[in-house]
């Protein structure tokens, strides 16, 4: 333990003399970094995503992972059903495979 703690000791007040702690700064500069570029961005979609899953209804068009286009029959707490055309099979998927919804400009101008 004491071992320890000297060489801690030792660590922060580096070779120059209380330089230790400075030579930190580019460790957190690059961290803040990829904070701020990687794992900032990817909270808010994660949020919008989980939002968006939320606010599914009845009536909605979505595409889900796997590319499925359809309409929402009924929701469950962590499924749904689709109507999928043209033969109106009624598929039962999970709600989290859900990526996208489409709203009814986006499919009448799709058209």
């Amino acid at each position: 333990m004491v071992v320890w703690e000297h060489e801690m000791a030792a660590w922060l007040q580096g070779t120059g003399g209380g330089m230790g702690l400075l030579s930190l700064a580019p460790l957190l500069f690059i961290f803040a970094i990829f904070y701020f570029l990687l794992i900032m961005p990817q909270q808010r979609r994660q949020k919008k995503w989980q939002a968006m899953l939320g606010e599914l209804k009845t009536g909605d068009k979505v595409v889900t992972s796997g590319g499925i286009r359809g309409t929402i029959m009924s929701l469950k707490d962590d499924a749904l059903v689709l109507r999928v055309p043209p033969d109106n099979l009624k598929l039962e998927i999970s709600r989290n495979s859900v990526v996208s919804v489409t709203t009814a400009e986006e499919s009448k101008t799709g058209s």
